[in-house]
């Protein structure tokens, strides 16, 4: 198996973390160096304290170009800025975890890392821009439907996530004495991530209209997103249950329950899980993804995997904890 030596930039943050845990034990990755500037010089383990006997690894304040893939594990905006102020060697693939290459009118080279979508695409970049949490477990949740032309006029949906969706950076949201006991709305009709969920919908229902009305919630845990997408349609539930099935047959990390699936299934793992409920028109399509892994790191490995031609699940076929 090839060697395939990588960078981090951004490496003492939550995905940065997961990004470390997934690439240090992948058998076709060394890690050439973790890039952080608050933590430079430091021992990994120093920050991400569960990696204590896993690594010997510092962060770095330098980078090297000796590199085949830079994963950039920044801040919303801090991609684009690094990008400008230091030329990365054109060999080089980059697999951007931050927002500032997901659309279309700011993607340039960059092609959308969802590989329910774009796989063959992904097969071929050299650039990706890795997708939300939020966006991954909605897209996921309507894909199949999207691809035959079946998106209903409206849909509604609600759905929770953990603190650490938040990012590592200290806030009121993110405060155990604010969020344990506790639930809330924030950016309701208006998340972010609505923009790219509504690119990957059009580009497989052409015209669209993309009336979806969205309400993200804080929940009092630290990881997972658990969706609930709401529509009416005129599908059973049988012929639903098929689209989906053979939408997803052939990507190994969405999976379609007939029974009701919970958070707990999909924490600490790449996988997303979507079940399917009717009654009578109205349909229930709930979907649970880790935000740190399907929806950020993981998928960021994923999509290396594709890059470099290898199978897509090496190294992340993950255990959930379950209880």
């Amino acid at each position: 198996m090839q060697t395939i030596k990588a960078g981090i930039v951004g490496g003492a943050g939550y995905t940065g973390g997961e990004l470390l845990r997934l690439l240090l034990p992948h058998p076709a990755v060394e890690i050439a160096f973790v890039h952080s500037n608050s933590s430079a010089g430091k021992p990994v383990y120093e920050v991400h304290t569960d990696l204590f006997g896993d690594t010997d690894l510092k962060f770095s304040a330098s980078l090297t170009q000796d590199i085949d893939v830079l994963f950039l594990c920044m801040g919303h905006g801090d991609s684009k800025v690094f990008l400008a102020e230091n030329e990365i060697d054109s060999e080089i693939k980059i697999i951007d975890l931050s927002q500032d290459f997901r659309l279309k009118e700011t993607a340039g080279k960059f092609v959308y890392g969802l590989p329910e979508l774009n796989r063959e695409q992904i097969k071929k970049a050299s650039y990706i821009a890795n997708p939300g949490c939020f966006a991954t477990a909605l897209q996921l949740a309507l894909l199949p439907l999207a691809s035959a032309g079946k998106l209903p006029e409206s849909i509604y949906i609600n759905a929770l996530t953990g603190s650490t969706g938040a990012g590592q950076s200290l806030s009121t949201t993110s405060h155990f004495s604010w969020r344990a006991n506790n639930i809330s709305v924030y950016k309701a009709f208006t998340h972010q991530h609505l923009n790219e969920i509504g690119e990957s919908l059009t580009q497989l229902q052409p015209g669209y209209a993309k009336n979806i009305k969205f309400i993200p919630e804080r929940g009092d845990f630290s990881r997972g997103i658990f969706a609930s997408v709401m529509f009416e349609s005129t599908l059973t539930e049988e012929e639903l249950y098929r689209l989906y099935n053979t939408y997803y047959e052939s990507h190994p990390f969405t999976h379609v329950s007939a029974k009701g699936i919970d958070l707990k299934q999909v924490v600490n793992t790449n996988k997303c899980l979507v079940s399917i409920v009717k009654d009578g028109n109205d349909v229930l399509i709930t979907s649970a993804i880790d935000n740190l892994l399907k929806g950020a790191s993981g998928q960021a490995v994923q999509n290396m995997n594709l890059l470099f031609g290898l199978d897509e699940k090496t190294g992340l076929q993950l255990k959930a904890s379950a209880f």
